[in-house]
């Protein structure tokens, strides 16, 4: 253990301040496959029509049946805890808005920058979106995540 401060901080802590700093940019893309849609509707019994009947969604002026939201929570989920170098680390907040409906098997390029680092309380701020193969962002947001002593 290193002591500075008056805090008392682990190496681990210290190593992983030093691998995501301020600006860093995250890439990750992510597929909403069938498998995804079916394991969301069995795990949660999220039934709702605009989910899963494509005439009821399309009578409402959709392409289809719209994904779920929370779907992209669970990306936000994986993102943070397996593609960050970073792995003591909790989710402390996470707000989304869902500007765009998603489709089923549509690949969505997940973009999260850092945009800040509250070293007295070890907690990183990002952005984020998420954008369809055209380009069109169809969520947005910022995550909250502390680091684990």
């Amino acid at each position: 253990m290193e002591k500075r401060g008056g805090n008392v901080r682990s190496h681990s802590t210290q190593t992983s301040i030093k691998k995501v700093k301020k600006g860093d940019i995250f890439r990750q893309q992510f597929r909403v496959s069938g498998e995804v849609y079916a394991g969301f509707i069995q795990l949660f019994k999220d039934k709702n029509p605009l989910h899963t009947d494509d005439d009821f969604a399309k009578a409402r002026g959709f392409q289809g049946r719209v994904m779920h939201g929370n779907i992209l929570n669970g990306f936000i989920s994986y993102f943070i805890g397996e593609c960050l170098p970073l792995k003591n680390v909790i989710i402390q907040t996470i707000k989304i808005q869902f500007v765009k409906p998603v489709y089923l098997d549509e690949t969505l390029d997940f973009r999260a920058e850092v945009t800040d680092f509250f070293e007295s309380v070890h907690t990183y701020e990002f952005s984020f979106y998420f954008s369809n193969a055209a380009g069109t962002k169809v969520a947005r947001g910022n995550i909250q995540i502390g680091l684990l002593s």
